[in-house]
């Protein structure tokens, strides 16, 4: 019988497992961070640094910088054709269970992009001439590559033939190079991958979604990762053993008993949370209503225009948002909130902006 929990501990719960506090209160790294969440949303450079680094205490962005030196992070679009960090085992699998539909989904794209499998093919050659030898290159150096091979870049095209390869395994995003990163092919830069198949791979999935993500729905794990509703089903009763089942609002929620166990001597924090724009603890589900009021969502995504603002996080309850502002006298941040915050919310608040500036600045 599925144990009842409240709203509340639900998103005490969540807080938990995505490790925004840490229930163990052992020292994480950045690429600990990495491997609980498996994936966390990326398009945006600083902000996906920072949705690991607010996890990974004392962490900065040159820390990031090293990790994806080292190839212990990795950058590609594992999930929903969208950029994610991971933990550079992971991808491999995480691509042989997802990719097949992802470039399904995208077919009409291409085509209008006169992208065929002959220009694609195209692409594919003089990518492995250009970066084989572990040679990487940036956006724009390697849309020469293309330019050269006949493909015009122009027009998102280059950027789809970038995101058609990175599926298909061939190339991820690597070493930094200068105010970008380096594009390196995938089994060079990754030697010695990880190999899930099958229902091996789909029960892996589910279960560490459901550990760095639970409490979740079924339905928050077939949208989060877009295999099949049916496959999702099927992961869940490979990974039953590992699970528990919760029931919050008449809703059955997963999550990871390990996880579950860890939280259970964990008292509810008072500390205010600044996260990123696209953080896991928004993005992560197909349902946000937990944590954001359907009032202030429009907030959140201005114009539901897809870009998601950083987020004022207080008690499991995303109450306003903020932006930075970077000059050469450092990094200053600005709150929103949706309402009137208790002084001591604030003061909370402004501590963890602060960490936000020693992160990017340090």
């Amino acid at each position: 019988m599925a144990t009842r929990i409240t709203t509340r501990e639900l998103l005490r719960l969540r807080l938990a497992s995505q490790r925004i506090e840490n229930p163990t209160g052992e020292s994480l790294t950045l690429v600990d961070v990495a491997r609980q969440l498996l994936a966390t949303q990326a398009q945006d450079f600083i902000q996906g640094g920072w949705a690991l680094g607010l996890r990974a205490a004392g962490s900065t962005l040159q820390d990031l910088t090293a990790a994806l030196e080292s190839g212990s992070i990795i950058r590609s679009a594992p999930f929903r054709g969208t950029l994610h960090f991971m933990a550079v085992e992971d991808l491999g699998w995480v691509l042989a269970l997802t990719a097949k539909r992802t470039i399904q989904g995208a077919t009409n794209r291409l085509r209008q992009l006169d992208l065929d499998a002959a220009t694609l093919a195209t692409a594919r050659d003089a990518t492995i001439a250009a970066l084989e030898g572990g040679r990487s290159l940036p956006r724009d150096e390697y849309f020469a590559v293309l330019t050269a091979a006949g493909i015009d870049p122009a027009g998102q095209r280059g950027y789809n033939v970038i995101w058609y390869l990175a599926q298909t395994g061939l190339i991820c995003w690597g070493p930094p190079r200068g105010t970008q990163q380096g594009l390196v092919l995938l089994d060079e830069w990754m030697p010695t991958p990880r190999r899930l198949e099958g229902n091996e791979a789909l029960r892996e999935l589910v279960i560490r979604y459901f550990t760095g993500q639970g409490p979740a729905t079924i339905r928050d794990l077939a949208w989060w990762s877009k295999v099949t509703l049916a496959d999702a089903r099927r992961g869940l009763e490979l990974a039953r053993p590992e699970l528990t089942e919760l029931e919050c609002a008449g809703v059955a929620y997963w999550a990871s008993t390990r996880e579950l166990d860890l939280a259970s001597g964990v008292r509810r924090s008072s500390v205010v949370h600044a996260l990123p724009g696209f953080d896991e603890y928004l993005l992560g589900y197909q349902d946000r209503s937990a944590a954001l009021a359907v009032e202030h969502s429009a907030h959140v995504v201005p114009g539901n225009n897809g870009i998601f603002l950083p987020m004022i996080v207080s008690r499991g309850d995303i109450v306003g948002t903020w932006r930075r502002t970077e000059t050469a006298k450092g990094v200053t941040v600005t709150h929103s909130p949706f309402f009137e915050l208790d002084e001591r919310v604030i003061a909370s608040f402004t501590r963890s902006a602060a960490k936000f500036a020693r992160f990017r600045t340090a």
